[in-house]
């Protein structure tokens, strides 16, 4: 459960009674209307906001039980986030923010780290010597942070509208994107999406509302693609 209030306001709950569980390799989707939760639940979910009941469950680890440095050690080592607000920086490159996310890891950055950062930026259709992120598009901005979240092969991809601001061909780039990705890496996808050709790769569609999980019932959202 997960509450919500400000300083004028009562608290009111935004999510209540939602359990389920992502399978290694599952691809699911969650959609509803606006302000049922749906970017809560992925705040939640990634350990940046505290369930005021109920547990988050990574295999055997209690998310939810540990310390902020805890949750923090875990995002960086487990989790890639595509919010809405990319939480690019404006000042470095294209390469220097896909490598943000090793950045710690490393004294000296690996020649292979370079490598997978350039490959990573092509494969969302941007040039790895490009401008200052600053300089970019939404568009671009949006892709870019796509490309950042896959720099560590994470295990847990959660993903906020990631085709939102991308026209009909970037759309379906970054949808097969995030699909391969899960594949080679046996990763998962939790994402939130109102795009009828990404919600159809998913194998499990959700819909949020009135604080409650319930299946999306569209056949036509539910066509087999291969995907688990």
């Amino acid at each position: 459960m997960v509450e919500r209030s400000e300083a004028s306001r009562p608290s009111r709950r935004i999510l209540d009674q939602v359990t389920f569980v992502v399978e290694p390799g599952a691809v699911i989707a969650l959609t509803g209307p606006s302000g049922a939760g749906k970017t809560t639940l992925l705040h939640a979910v990634a350990g940046l906001v505290s369930p005021d009941a109920g547990t988050v469950s990574w295999g055997d680890l209690d998310v939810t039980a540990l310390p902020e440095a805890g949750r923090d050690r875990w995002r960086r080592d487990s989790v890639g986030l595509v919010f809405q607000d990319f939480q690019l920086l404006a000042e470095l490159g294209v390469i220097e923010n896909i490598l943000l996310p090793v950045r710690f890891d490393h004294w000296r950055m690996p020649r292979a780290a370079v490598e997978r950062a350039e490959q990573l930026a092509t494969r969302v259709g941007l040039d790895p010597r490009g401008p200052r992120a600053g300089m970019l598009s939404r568009g671009e901005q949006q892709r870019l942070a796509i490309a950042r979240a896959l720099m560590r092969s994470p295990q847990l991809i959660l993903a906020d509208e990631p085709t939102a601001s991308l026209d009909a061909d970037n759309s379906a780039r970054i949808a097969d994107l995030l699909i391969e990705t899960t594949r080679e890496a046996a990763a998962s996808i939790l994402l939130v999406s109102h795009d009828d050709d990404l919600l159809g790769r998913a194998g499990r569609v959700h819909r949020l509302e009135g604080g409650g999980m319930r299946p999306e019932l569209r056949p036509e959202l539910q066509h087999e693609r291969g995907v688990p």
